[in-house]
């Protein structure tokens, strides 16, 4: 990977991870990070978030971030504008390749229960167990037959206890190139989405439009989800406390989200900026 930002050089686009990255645990947001992401866009610069948050999360994010930015939800499956709370482009799992890769799932992680998640749904068969995130929505239980018939952005996957990793070692060489799948650091859960798909697939996109080059884009993640974004940009960072494997593959390391890592790293890139006050961003995804 390259890195060829320097200090004191303003990057066109600043692209971070939300949850554990500049999401608290229990949901906020600090103030000095809220005033970074305005340096950015005061400056004239982008930034957009690349979470694993389906958009129906994304409310509480838009508000506190003022309702500016691009957001790229459900691991790169959408792409969301905070300014209009509206879904601008859907990437799903074909109908066929669902329904194989739950077939592989159940024979390869017995007790499995599976959801799909949609923009502002979620389906689940008769053994998924809603989380914590999924309190603000009732899970819907369509039956075998009316949950693998549609395109699905995002598939979910809980156990009654294997851990993230655990199940990702069992998942990934069941399912091959079938599909791409990954975990978030979610509480037994693991996530996929359709091949081609990922954070780094749509921030390259979302760059190109504007032409912006990898060279030109810093970006800032936690978790194993993070890694093709990182891989990509043209500077990234981990935030202190970050998964292993990510701190194993960057170049650079912030302080952690409690002491504002992000926040300070923008701030030498993009000087002055204005005070705002804290802002709440719902339940951690």
């Amino acid at each position: 990977m390259t890195h060829t930002i320097s200090d004191g050089v303003h990057p066109r686009l600043v692209a971070s991870d939300l949850d554990g990255t500049v999401v608290r645990e229990d949901g906020t947001v600090s103030a000095r990070t809220v005033e970074a992401f305005a340096r950015v866009r005061d400056a004239g610069a982008e930034f957009v978030f690349a979470t694993g948050r389906p958009p129906r999360l994304m409310g509480p994010i838009a508000d506190a971030f003022g309702g500016s930015g691009t957001a790229i939800c459900s691991n790169g499956a959408y792409l969301y504008d905070m300014a209009t709370r509206s879904v601008v482009a859907e990437h799903a799992i074909d109908p066929h390749t669902l329904a194989e890769t739950v077939r592989r799932l159940r024979a390869a992680i017995p007790g499995i229960g599976l959801a799909v998640e949609y923009a502002t749904e979620l389906h689940g068969d008769d053994r998924y167990e809603a989380g914590a995130w999924d309190d603000d929505i009732t899970v819907r239980r369509p039956g075998e037959a009316g949950l693998w018939h549609r395109p699905a952005p995002k598939l979910v996957g809980r156990h009654p206890h294997l851990t993230a990793d655990e199940l990702l070692a069992l998942a990934a060489p069941a399912l091959g190139d079938l599909i791409t799948v990954y975990h978030s650091n979610g509480e037994r859960l693991v996530e996929a989405i359709a091949v081609g798909v990922s954070k780094a697939h749509a921030l390259r996109r979302f760059a190109a439009d504007r032409g912006i080059t990898a060279a030109e884009t810093m970006a800032f993640g936690d978790m194993p989800n993070d890694l093709p974004m990182l891989a990509w940009a043209g500077m990234s960072y981990a935030v202190a406390g970050a998964h292993p494997s990510v701190l194993d593959a960057v170049a650079h390391v912030t302080l952690s989200l409690d002491e504002d890592g992000v926040a300070r790293v923008i701030e030498r890139h993009f000087p002055g900026g204005r005070r705002v006050s804290a802002r709440a961003t719902g339940r951690r995804h």
